[in-house]
């Protein structure tokens, strides 16, 4: 068992590699990221009459902003050397700036963000294809790299990103007014990425990934857990007195209501329920997990009102998984019943609930087990439909965001953290069919 469990560990990494790797690729080879949305949201608002009148003229994107977003994106980069410096396995460019060179000659002024905080100008010219520096020990000293970009690179540059092939065409864009200028770099390089526990920022919503993820997650674990230890609470059981009961009034009576709520949608159920039970009758909140004010409740109206926010959506996430727990275990344990060793065990004098409860529900129990890494992923991803439906700023909500809005950053971390878990679900079932049925060893 030790030795299995040390493998499985040990392909864990390789496993999560091989995923994020296709994820990244896919993603990066897909048409419409972010450069793309932003030009189609500032289309869009063109189009939108008198709103695009009213709207600021610095709203535009730039070819500035957009020249940001490639390098923050890495967007430049060929795909493998981008997806290693994501892992953190290659140096990347940071602290990026770029100032362009007077046409006539003359310096360029750069602000560098020295590594004590200070923010410092400094002046560089062009002699040629070299940059001329200052004589300041400071420069290399924080490892400050400087580059030159001549019009044509620019030019090049914007026709990879509008995808323009036409020699004449980039030929006018080299001697237009944005691209006609020499333009200096300056950038440092550094090992930031997954390795360093940085995972990147967000475009659409400009915060850490970490610290999104951080804030959304304990919200689909609370859920996913509480409907977890319900389902199991309550499915094992019902399932074991239907087994007991079958054909029996109670059998029949719980059967169609299993059915009917499994029959039901969990959003559609959410959607009637927070109609009649929240703003009809008014028993219930209309919306989110906690209320505007619940920091300065007490503890027993934190309770309260969590509780109170709890129940709606924690009915419709047990709802459909009810029906499914509760006739596998069923199923199962009547198999297990209609069993040699149970029909000898009763033969001998033993009880008959005892041979069920003591013989044949380890062995009915072994699916219920292999179930475990399902039941992960839904506390992890939890539903983004019923998070939709009541509000709730969950972990799957988050993920389907990220997946709309192609924010690539956001995109890798949630996946990241979701394959983790969902792998660790899957080695935890494993584990626990082992402890439940003798006859597995991982020897």
């Amino acid at each position: 068992m030790r030795r299995y469990l040390l493998r499985r560990l040990m392909l864990i990494p390789l496993t999560l590699l091989g995923i994020t790797f296709v994820v990244f690729c896919l993603s990066r080879m897909v048409p419409g990221g972010p450069v793309e949305r932003m030009l189609q949201e500032q289309a869009m608002g063109s189009l939108s009459g008198d709103k695009a009148s009213n709207a600021p003229a610095s709203a535009a994107l730039t070819e500035d902003d957009m020249e940001r977003l490639e390098d923050l994106f890495n967007l430049r980069e060929p795909m493998w050397r981008a997806y290693l410096q994501w892992l953190g396995l290659m140096p990347r460019k940071i602290a990026l700036t770029r100032a362009e060179l007077p046409e006539q000659g003359g310096e360029a002024s750069l602000t560098l963000l020295r590594s004590s905080g200070e923010a410092t100008l400094l002046k560089v010219s062009r002699r040629e294809d070299e940059v001329v520096l200052p004589g300041e020990e400071w420069i290399e000293e924080e490892g400050w790299c400087f580059e030159l970009e001549s019009p044509r690179d620019r030019a090049w540059r914007w026709a990879q990103r509008n995808r323009v092939q036409d020699e004449a065409a980039i030929a006018m864009r080299e001697r237009s007014p944005e691209c006609r200028r020499w333009r200096v770099a300056a950038y440092r390089e550094a090992f930031d990425g997954l390795l360093q526990g940085n995972l990147g920022r967000s475009y659409k919503y400009n915060e850490p990934v970490t610290a999104m993820m951080a804030e959304y997650l304990p919200v689909s674990l609370y859920l996913g857990a509480l409907a977890a230890i319900l389902t199991y609470a309550v499915s094992v059981p019902l399932g074991i007195l239907k087994a007991l009961t079958h054909k029996r009034l109670t059998d029949s009576i719980t059967s169609v209501l299993i059915f009917v709520g499994y029959a039901v949608p969990g959003f559609a159920l959410g959607a009637l329920a927070l109609v009649y039970l929240g703003a009809r009758l008014e028993w219930f909140p209309l919306y989110g997990l906690t209320s505007p004010d619940f920091d300065r409740m007490g503890l027993w109206d934190q309770a309260k009102d969590l509780f109170m926010h709890t129940v709606l959506p924690l009915s419709c996430y047990v709802v459909s998984s009810f029906a499914v727990t509760t006739m596998m275990m069923k199923n199962s344990l009547m198999e297990q019943i209609s069993a040699d060793y149970v029909r000898t065990a009763v033969s001998k004098g033993v009880p008959f609930r005892r041979a069920v409860l003591r013989h044949a529900f380890r062995n009915a129990f072994i699916p219920i087990a292999s179930t475990l890494g399902s039941v992960v992923a839904t506390m992890v991803c939890g539903s983004v439909l019923i998070e939709r439906v009541f509000d709730i700023q969950g972990f799957g909500l988050l993920s389907y965001r990220a997946l709309m809005d192609k924010d690539y950053s956001l995109i890798m971390g949630t996946l990241l953290v979701s394959s983790t878990l969902i792998i660790i679900g899957n080695l935890l079932s494993d584990l626990l069919v082992a402890l439940v049925d003798p006859r597995i060893r991982f020897d």
